[in-house]
């Protein structure tokens, strides 16, 4: 027997994992896991020294000082919102949300499932140093969202993962716009000055079409140092830049377009490497250290609570009053009922819900490890009880084959 053919019957079913829509959610729930489990099961002083050690280099007044988890955080983070940006521009331009009519009940829905839940959050809080975090419930998860309807496909009609998708796509553009205006550090006038220069030459590298990835990493790279500077979180760069990226190439070329290439190109690294990094770098809570005035404290609660009950009252809440006016409509086979699995399964707020956790309590480790807390929790109750409504509904002609997020 060829020793070829052991090795690609290894392969294949390696290969059919990772291209698995739901593969992306699988990892990063296993990195969350092995957190928690690293930093409760005897490990937490070397998971907090190789997270939160210094790293330093440059030699004399060169020096730069950052941890791994800044690195993380607001380096590799910035990648992640270049792929958001690049699927919110290619869904405007040719996809989901190019029409109003197919816009419009996920639009509908996600305004409800991004103002309620932050609500609900400021109703536990709306006193005291937790009041700032009222941003962590808004955004919905794709990557588990599309894993748990992957894994439901026999009762989730395509047409559904399609609004979820849109939703969490609007949830993106909501978080980001959240990020930039409140989460900041206090502007520099000069600095956003030449963040605007940059952006205004990112724009004409956009109506030029630029196609070159070393052009386009340069510019990204001096934007995020002018956001940086400016006191603006500087991941946001990584929107302006996939925004900006050509979805089409010029008339004579016949070669793929840049947002297409670059989109291709980096969605295997950011969904299994950069957000299970993300999860595995922010998701260990040494439970140990949290008393119980902390797991019940309003931060944890309150989170929890916006997740699993704000974000499915807002989304389903909004998108039935869409229908009930008729100013939208149901997807195709879909039910009010499918709606409402969807809706709750949309609580998931895992990825974004942590990275503005870590913005809102940047300075008070309690508060974060508390935030932390309600968004496992959370998320958790969305997962399983939205599964289990979805579960309870009838099987669909046409299984979800899986949509692709970030």
């Amino acid at each position: 027997m060829s020793p070829v053919r052991p090795l690609r019957d290894v392969v294949r079913p390696v290969q059919a994992f990772f291209g698995l829509e739901a593969a992306g959610g699988i990892v990063l729930l296993a990195c969350a896991l092995a957190a928690l489990g690293w930093a409760n099961l005897g490990g937490h002083d070397s998971y907090r020294d190789l997270f939160h050690g210094a790293i330093t280099i440059g030699f004399r007044e060169a020096l730069v000082r950052f941890t791994l988890l800044q690195l993380v955080n607001e380096g590799l983070m910035t990648i992640f919102f270049f792929l958001v940006g690049m699927e919110i521009k290619r869904e405007l331009v040719e996809g989901e949300l190019r029409t109003l009519p197919q816009a419009l009940l996920p639009a509908i829905g996600a305004v409800g499932g991004m103002a309620v839940p932050a609500l609900v959050f400021l109703a536990f809080n709306h006193a005291g140093p937790g009041r700032a975090g009222w941003g962590i419930p808004m955004a919905t998860d794709i990557a588990f969202c599309i894993g748990v309807l992957t894994i439901l496909r026999t009762r989730v009609p395509h047409a559904l993962v399609v609004f979820v998708t849109a939703l969490a796509i609007f949830d993106d553009i909501g978080g980001i716009l959240v990020i930039a205006l409140f989460y900041g550090h206090g502007v520099d006038v000069a600095w956003l000055g030449g963040a605007g220069a940059m952006a205004m030459v990112v724009a004409a590298m956009s109506r030029a079409r630029v196609r070159r990835g070393a052009a386009w990493t340069v510019a990204g790279a001096l934007l995020w140092v002018a956001l940086h500077h400016a006191g603006i979180h500087a991941t946001v760069s990584g929107v302006v830049l996939g925004l900006a990226i050509p979805a089409r190439g010029t008339p004579d070329e016949r070669g793929e377009a840049p947002l297409a290439r670059f989109e291709d190109a980096l969605h295997p690294w950011v969904a299994f490497g950069v957000m299970p990094l993300f999860a595995l770098a922010n998701s260990g809570v040494h439970l140990a250290e949290l008393d119980a005035s902390q797991l019940s404290g309003r931060v944890a609660v309150g989170t929890a609570v916006a997740l699993f009950a704000g974000k499915q009252v807002g989304i389903f809440g909004f998108s039935l009053l869409a229908l009930k006016l008729g100013v939208a409509s149901l997807p195709r086979d879909t039910s009010v009922a499918k709606l409402l699995g969807a809706s709750i399964v949309a609580g998931i707020g895992f990825t974004v819900a942590l990275f503005i956790a870590t913005l809102a309590y940047s300075g008070d480790s309690g508060l974060l490890d508390e935030a932390k807390v309600g968004i496992l929790g959370g998320s958790l109750a969305a997962g399983l009880v939205g599964g289990a409504v979805l579960r309870l509904t009838p099987r669909v002609r046409e299984p979800a084959s899986g949509a692709r997020g970030a």
